[in-house]
C-alpha cells in the first residue's frame, strides 16, 4: 500500500463501481499464491506497481497476465474474491461491484462457466460469514478476443443473470484499448442490453478513439470506465460530451490507475475535475487496488486534497455514488438508509 488514509475516509461508507478482480488482489493475498506456485518463479514487483513507479499501459496489461498465471483453479479464484471481498469491507465499502473475465485453463480444468459460479460461490459465502458488504458481478468481455467470444460471454452473462438470485447484474467492455474497434463489438453489446444486463463500458481510455467512443455512446452504455479523453480539452469533443451529459452516463474515475498508467500527466490534471465542475454524476474507483497499491479511502482523500473538496463535498460525492449501482432499486434505498444511520459517527472526530 501507498499511503495510508485518515480516519474519516476510512470510516466513510463507501460504493466500489470499477474493480477487476484479479488486478484487486492483495500482497498479502499473492504472497499466499506465490507460495502455492513457487515453480512459476514469481516476484512480488512483477504484480504491482508501487509509489512514484509508472507504467506504460502495454507494461499495465502485462502484470495482468502474470496475475493471471497465478490465478488459475477454482480454488484460487475462490481464495482471492474472498480476500479481495473482504479487504474492500475493511476498507468500508458497503456495496461493490466486481468484474473479471471468465478464463478457461485447459491446464487445469477451469471453464469459463466455473470461473462465474466460483466466484459467485465466494460472493456468497462472504454473505453467509456476515461480512458488511453487499456485492454483485459484471462479466467482463476482453475486447482483444474478438467478436464470437464476445457473444459467448454475452451468452454466459444472460444465463447467470437468470440464474444468480440478482448477484451478475451487468457486463463489462474491457482489456487492452488499443486492440480492436469496438463497432465489432456492437451486436454483442446490443444483445445484452436487451435481455436486461447493465452495461459499464470501458471509453476513450485512450486518446483519438473519437469514432469508436461515438458508436458506443450511440447504445447507450449505463455507466462509462475511465472516458479519460472524452472531452474537447484533451482531444475529445463537445458533441461526445453533450452525448454523456444527455444520456446522463456516470464516469467510473479512477486516479491512482491514470496516474500511474501514465494517461493523465498528474492528480491536479485529472478529468474528475472537468466532470466534477459540470456536476455530472462522477463515482470515484479504484481500478485495480491491487496493482496500483492503494484502496478507495486513499483515492477519495486524494480526490478531497487534490481539488479541495471539504468532508460534506466527499459525503456527498459518496452517497450520490448510490444513484448509479446497477443493483435494483430497493438495494439502493437501503443503502441511503446505511449512509444516513452512519452520517452521525462518521463527522464525530
Amino acid at each position: 500500500m501507498d499511503n495510508e488514509a485518515d480516519g474519516f475516509y476510512r470510516e466513510l461508507p463507501k460504493v466500489e463501481l470499477h474493480a477487476h478482480l484479479n488486478g484487486s488482489v492483495s500482497f498479502q493475498s499473492i504472497e499466499k499464491l506465490l507460495k502455492r506456485k513457487p515453480h512459476l518463479n514469481i516476484e512480488h514487483s512483477m504484480t504491482a506497481i508501487g509509489k512514484g513507479q509508472q507504467r506504460t499501459l502495454d507494461e499495465c496489461f502485462q502484470v495482468f497476465k502474470v496475475i493471471h498465471q497465478l490465478v488459475d483453479t477454482e480454488e484460487d479464484i475462490m481464495m482471492v474474491a474472498t480476500d479481495v471481498i473482504k479487504e474492500f469491507a475493511a476498507d468500508g465499502v458497503k456495496y461493490l461491484e466486481l468484474r473479471s473475465t471468465p478464463r478457461e485453463e485447459n491446464n487445469t480444468g477451469l471453464t469459463k462457466k466455473r470461473y462465474v459460479e466460483t466466484v459467485i460461490e465466494a460472493i456468497r459465502q462472504c454473505k453467509n460469514e456476515g461480512v458488511d458488504i453487499d456485492v454483485r458481478f459484471l462479466v467482463a468481455i476482453d475486447r482483444r478476443n474478438g467478436t464470437e467470444v464476445a457473444m459467448e460471454t454475452v451468452k454466459l452473462a444472460e444465463d447467470f443473470m437468470l440464474s444468480s438470485d440478482g448477484l451478475v447484474v451487468g457486463l463489462d467492455l474491457s482489456g487492452d484499448p488499443t486492440v480492436g474497434h469496438g463497432k465489432d463489438l456492437l451486436p454483442a453489446l446490443q444483445r445484452a442490453k436487451n435481455c436486461g444486463l447493465k452495461l459499464s463500458l470501458h471509453l476513450s481510455e485512450v486518446a483519438s478513439q473519437l469514432e469508436e467512443s461515438d458508436l458506443l455512446l450511440n447504445l447507450p452504455p449505463d455507466r462509462i470506465g475511465h472516458g479519460t479523453f472524452l472531452h474537447p480539452e484533451v482531444g475529445g469533443s463537445q458533441s461526445l460530451v453533450d452525448k454523456v451529459m444527455k444520456n446522463n452516463i456516470p464516469l467510473e474515475l479512477c486516479l491512482t490507475s491514470n496516474v500511474k498508467g501514465q494517461t493523465v500527466l498528474n492528480y491536479s490534471s485529472h478529468h474528475f475535475k472537468y466532470w466534477y465542475q459540470l456536476g455530472h454524476p462522477s463515482v470515484i474507483c479504484t481500478d485495480d487496488k491491487g496493482v496500483f497499491c492503494t484502496d478507495l479511502s486513499q483515492e477519495y482523500q486524494l480526490a478531497a486534497s487534490t481539488f479541495g473538496l471539504s468532508r460534506e463535498a466527499v459525503w456527498t460525492l459518496s452517497q450520490q455514488a448510490i444513484d448509479c449501482i446497477f443493483a435494483p432499486e430497493t438495494v439502493k434505498q437501503q443503502l441511503r438508509q446505511k449512509w444516513i444511520d452512519l452520517q452521525p459517527q462518521v463527522f464525530k472526530s
